[in-house]
């Protein structure tokens, strides 16, 4: 084992603090990662503070991470030292399942193995630790190519911002010819607006906050609608092929489900709470709507999405941020205070 250093969390009241981890000796199918950079994710505060009940300390979070190979094992045959490289939300699946088989581990019927928090069976149970560390150790089935032409630092929310907004504009084959909503302008909303606008659809930025516009436009939003506007909202009932909505809380959907097309789909993949409120089954009903959810994707679409931004020149908008500053950045995150997204240089670590 080799030790490195990283920040952890003890307790679900504890701040995150410097914590020495052991990282594995790599299997012949391992890559040993120098950890560049590191996204700084809102599930990372949810699992940090058990505001899930599910978290297991310590933790060390971070799952959107992008280095260099430091190693490869014997048999490693996908990566080479001295690549440009990712991991994402998840680290291991059983590959047995129907969901693994349709390159979607995300889904895995056994239990995927999340980067961090997670207990690994196929190394003697042990808790996984993410990102905010100098180095990590993954199969190289789940390591993912970066292409170089992208900004590094800008990369790493691309492993989960990137891929949770990603997935379902392609399964629902969000494209030109279609009015796309984007509801909510934060770290996954502004990749939502990105995606939708290179993709070729007409992108409508949608949010409560008229003083955001001018920053939807900027990021490719062809219009603005605020939903606080119940004029606007009845001239735009119905326009929607397909809604992308990033609330991180549970929220009111009813509002939003008006605005779709027949057969129209709203997806939700910001919000894990329950929502408020009972469902007007009535507008799904008439209009043969859809209402959905989506979290994060597999190792193939993953590695498609980071191909797409290399081809497209897409990263995301961040501030780059010392580790020794995390908790003040937590704070941060919690008011909105940040656009869009906080990235950990973890050279800060090695200080």
């Amino acid at each position: 084992m080799t030790s490195v250093a990283a920040y952890a969390a003890q307790s679900a009241t504890a701040k995150l603090a410097p914590f020495k981890i052991d990282r594995r000796e790599p299997t012949p199918h391992d890559v040993n990662i120098d950890i560049l950079y590191c996204g700084v994710c809102h599930s990372d505060i949810h699992m940090s503070r058990n505001e899930w009940g599910f978290s297991l300390f310590p933790i060390v979070p971070g799952h959107e991470i992008v280095g260099r190979v430091k190693s490869v094992g014997s048999k490693v045959t996908l990566h080479k030292v001295g690549d440009l490289v990712a991991v994402g939300c998840l680290v291991d699946s059983c590959q047995q399942c129907g969901s693994c088989h349709d390159h979607l581990e995300q889904y895995c019927e056994g239990g995927m193995v999340g980067t961090y928090g997670s207990r690994d069976p196929k190394h003697n149970n042990d808790l996984t630790f993410g990102g905010y560390s100098e180095e990590v150790v993954v199969d190289e089935k789940f390591v993912l190519r970066v292409p170089t032409n992208l900004d590094v630092k800008a990369t790493a929310p691309l492993l989960c911002a990137g891929i949770t907004t990603w997935s379902p504009l392609r399964h629902w084959k969000v494209g030109p010819g279609q009015t796309v909503g984007v509801i909510g302008l934060g770290g996954l909303g502004h990749m939502g607006v990105k995606f939708a606008h290179a993709l070729g659809a007409k992108v409508v930025m949608i949010t409560t906050s008229p003083s955001k516009a001018d920053d939807a436009r900027a990021l490719g939003a062809d219009e603005v609608l605020i939903s606080s506007d119940p004029e606007a909202m009845k001239n735009a009932a119905g326009k929607f092929h397909f809604l992308l909505n990033t609330i991180p809380v549970g929220h009111d959907i009813n509002p939003y489900v008006s605005l779709l097309k027949r057969d129209g789909t709203m997806c939700i993949v910001g919000a894990l709470d329950p929502l408020k409120g009972a469902i007007n089954t009535g507008a799904l009903v008439v209009g043969r709507r859809s209402v959905a959810g989506s979290i994060i994707g597999g190792i193939k679409e993953t590695q498609e999405m980071l191909d797409f931004c290399g081809e497209h020149n897409i990263v995301s908008d961040v501030e780059l941020v010392n580790i020794e500053n995390i908790n003040t950045a937590y704070d941060r995150m919690l008011k909105s205070d940040v656009k869009y997204r906080f990235v950990i240089d973890n050279a800060s670590l090695k200080k």
